[in-house]
């Protein structure tokens, strides 16, 4: 038995760079649940070192080392993280020798003989639901037990005397969730900063773990195909109730299927009631159960009558069924998505898909007919590249495939080069298109433009695309440059995009040159009856990007900025652009173009006022495009419990 308090550090790491905080729930649900048990509580240290996305690794090592070193240090592993905290701990064993050092988190967890061979200085990995075995981790350290004989914890591997590698029998699944203390309502994760505010992007939380799916690339907490299980309703309420008392804007659930169960509806009920009382929260984010029920409908409409918002997510990965059968997903009635969509579109919800490119069995001509076929109903399409990650089918049946992959240079992702249905050359081009797909419209800088343009100027949302391509390759411009270089570098640099995002968001001469695209290329090819019209809309697009002004640069003197005057308007802070939009009201004419209605009277010249979110800046250079949508400008009746 240790003489003082043993010393235990969690360290997670976020996978933005932003102002403010993401919040380290994993760290959270550790350390809230180790310290319920009054043997650990008693004789161990435990705190909490969250970093962000943007924090190098000397600086980590810095703020982790320089005051001394604990007697555990333990590590939240995804693949962005995995070769900077491999480094931490082999600098840590040169402080520490006789530490420890952990690691879990779904990138290692079955992943004991390569993380050992790469990595001697880590100790143990924690296969499956963390929790309980940091717990018994925890102990085992606290009673002096050798690291090299931990036989008797389930859910672990490491290595022996022999220094062969020791797999403990798996620990079952966690029945009773609400057995992990909150880490909320045990102030494990402290909800205020130094200014008293509540320090972080969005509050986090799970209201279930499992998910029922099997799909071929994922490995969704090791959960798959599992039964979902689910914290209590008072749990959840209280949790909720906490967050609105610290004005929590944003709720996003951690939660592989939310909205397939009744439970849903009754957490959403109770928050739409917290909501009631105290004005927060007033959005909720997820991932979507990808079989869309009643219960779901009953959830939408709930949170539409309380103006609770959320961007709903058609998770759809890809629309050839060929790919659908190789990925596993046939098995999910996802050709139910166009009626939900259209019902979506016709209620005026925002609504995002998603697309997976590099899936075997896809191809260019095969992704391109499922994008504009998506896209027809859902204009905000995220599209990412397949990444290979442990445990997946994927993974294990690679040469079935005919997988060729690649390490990232800063992450420890599996990226794919090539496989049966895809040459190199092919996915090189498709990471061009993905680049300019995630930069206008999935953050999005167009938003409303796409279904006119489809529908009026008969231009389908893949051509557009592919013309802002072409012009980027051939503007000569040197604000051009660096989007020409962002495009070229996506194929072996996964961050490029959140900087010229914010060149875009934040300076005048790029939404000139997207002006300029505009004039050029794509309005020629546009009856000219509705050009006019076509013109608003876009010109409208670009005066509702965020207010924000690049550091460094002069406020804009065309485009919404922070030296707008701020007022207040349901408990939050907007930027008011008075008088500045004199056109048609542009949200309800595409609103009109989905219903099939007539638009023609929406067309008469009308004077708005803009409204912007003040703290764009705390998104961005992030590419965060679920939060960002918050802060396009509006009109004020818009504004009505937004």
């Amino acid at each position: 038995m240790v003489d003082r308090p043993l010393k235990v550090w969690l360290v997670q790491q976020g996978v933005w760079a932003m102002s403010l905080e993401s919040m380290p729930l994993a760290s959270g649900y550790l350390k809230a649940t180790a310290l319920r048990d009054e043997h650990i509580a008693a004789n161990a240290d435990i705190r909490i070192h969250n970093f962000d996305g943007g924090s190098t690794l000397f600086g980590m090592a810095n703020d982790l080392f320089a005051a001394g070193t604990p007697d555990v240090l333990a590590f939240s592993v995804l693949g962005w993280n995995y070769q900077e905290f491999s480094a931490l701990a082999e600098t840590f064993k040169q402080l520490n020798p006789d530490g420890w050092v952990i690691f879990g988190g779904n990138h290692v967890s079955q992943q004991a003989t390569r993380v050992f061979a790469m990595h001697p200085y880590v100790d143990v990995i924690v296969n499956g639901e963390g929790e309980f075995t940091f717990c018994d981790l925890v102990r085992a350290r606290i009673d002096e037990q050798s690291p090299r004989a931990l036989h008797d914890i389930d859910g672990i591997s490491f290595q022996d005397e022999d220094g062969e590698v020791v797999t403990t029998k798996d620990r079952p699944r966690i029945e009773n969730l609400d057995e992990i203390e909150s880490p909320f309502l045990s102030g494990a994760i402290p909800l205020t900063g130094k200014d008293g505010k509540f320090p972080y992007d969005v509050a986090l939380l799970e209201t279930n773990r499992g998910c029922p799916y099997k799909c071929s690339f994922c490995y969704w907490g090791g959960a798959v195909g599992q039964r979902v299980r689910a914290f209590s309703r008072e749990r959840l309420r209280q949790e909720i109730e906490l967050f609105a008392q610290h004005k929590v804007h944003t709720l996003v659930l951690c939660d592989a299927n939310f909205g397939m169960m009744p439970i849903d509806l009754e957490f959403v009920e109770d928050v739409i009631a917290a909501r009631q009382k105290y004005g927060y929260p007033k959005s909720i984010e997820t991932s979507w159960a990808k079989n869309k029920s009643a219960v779901f409908y009953k959830i939408v409409k709930a949170m539409k009558d309380a103006g609770l918002h959320s961007s709903f997510t058609l998770a759809l990965q890809t629309l050839d069924d060929n790919t659908l059968d190789l990925m596993n997903r046939r098995n999910m009635k996802v050709n139910d998505w166009e009626s939900l969509a259209e019902w979506l579109g016709k209620e005026g919800l925002d609504c995002y898909a998603e697309l997976i490119w590099g899936a075997p069995g896809e191809t260019i001509e095969t992704f391109m007919k499922g994008y504009d076929r998506l896209a027809n109903h859902v204009s905000r399409v995220a599209v990412y590249p397949m990444l290979i990650l442990p445990n997946t089918t994927y993974h294990t049946d690679r040469d079935r495939f005919g997988l060729v992959t690649v390490r990232g240079n800063t992450d420890d992702f599996e990226y794919l080069l090539s496989h049966d249905t895809m040459s190199p050359r092919d996915n090189q081009y498709m990471h061009r298109f993905i680049f300019v797909s995630r930069l206008i419209a999935e953050n999005p800088v167009l938003r409303y433009v796409w279904g006119p343009l489809r529908t009026l100027g008969g231009i389908t949302q893949s051509e557009l695309i592919r013309s802002l391509m072409d012009w980027f390759e051939s503007d000569t411009h040197p604000i051009a440059e660096p989007f020409r270089t962002g495009m070229v570098n996506s194929f072996t640099d996964s961050d490029v995009l959140a900087p010229v995002l914010t060149l875009l968001y934040g300076s005048d001469e790029a939404k000139d040159m997207l002006r300029r695209w505009w004039n050029e290329s794509v309005i020629p090819l546009v009856p000219s009856d509705f050009r006019s019209l076509l013109d608003t809309v876009f010109e409208f697009d670009l005066l509702t990007l965020p207010a924000y002004t690049i550091p460094g640069r002069d406020p804009s003197p065309r485009y919404a900025n922070e030296t707008l005057p701020e007022v207040q308007v349901d408990g939050d802070g907007y930027y008011v652009w008075r008088d500045v939009w004199k056109g048609f009201d542009v949200p309800a004419l595409t609103l009109a173009l989905r219903r099939n209605e007539p638009y023609e009277h929406l067309l008469g010249e009308t004077v708005h006022s803009l409204y912007y979110k003040v703290g764009a800046d705390h998104f961005l250079p992030s590419t965060n495009h679920e939060e960002i949508l918050y802060y396009m400008g509006k009109l004020e009746r818009q504004l009505v419990r937004s």
